[in-house]
């Protein structure tokens, strides 16, 4: 099987769904329905997962998703209190990194994945803004599992823009999106699949 093969939206226009200060742009399903499925199930099976923790107030969280997280050598990483130590990622995962660099056109060198069950966990206003990140470097999220509503808040204006993160999809932020966008994943009562959410990062090592 090709490249090519892999891919459903290859000729599709993508604009940027933000109106000012930060791009993000919205490829849809850049796999096809079998090979997203078993590319959820390598990392539901296989994936190191575990309960996120985070200082919040000075008071320890347990989250109820679980995470992992992966890059190209067992390097640190700070945030929400905590240092975390990246394992170096399986081939499949290596496999992923490339076909969304590939749409991408930038290069990535770690991977966060979170893990979510049910629609009862789901991620409250952030931006992904830790001094280990790549000033106005870009992140491509990859979605399998439970289509989920994914939102975008703007810091000053509290403008909004919201969409629909289908199975196999991609959804890359790039520029000065977490400089001035905050983004969520609310929960929801809807009965919803398991959803694994790969977002692959550029670390300053």
């Amino acid at each position: 099987m090709t490249n090519s093969d892999l891919f459903e939206n290859d000729d599709m226009k993508v604009i940027n769904l933000l109106p000012q200060d930060g791009a993000a742009y919205y490829h849809g399903k850049i796999l096809d329905a079998s090979t997203a499925d078993m590319y959820l199930n390598k990392c539901i099976n296989e994936l190191s997962w575990e309960h996120d923790r985070a200082l919040i107030y000075g008071k320890e969280i347990v989250t109820k998703r679980k995470m992992a997280w992966y890059a190209d050598e067992p390097v640190k990483y700070s945030y929400s209190g905590y240092t975390k130590t990246a394992l170096v990622w399986p081939d499949f995962l290596r496999d992923m990194n490339q076909l969304v660099e590939s749409h991408c056109g930038d290069a990535f060198n770690s991977c966060l994945c979170n893990f979510y069950s049910s629609g009862d966990e789901g991620m409250s206003w952030h931006s992904d803004a830790e001094k280990d990140l790549v000033e106005k470097g870009s992140i491509g999220a990859l979605t399998l599992g439970g289509e989920r509503k994914f939102s975008f808040k703007h810091k000053v204006t509290g403008e909004s823009v919201s969409l629909t993160l289908e199975h196999g999809s991609l959804l890359i932020m790039k520029g000065a999106t977490q400089k001035n966008w905050l983004h969520s994943l609310p929960k929801t009562k809807k009965d919803i699949e398991p959803r694994v959410s790969l977002t692959f990062r550029q670390m300053r090592f």
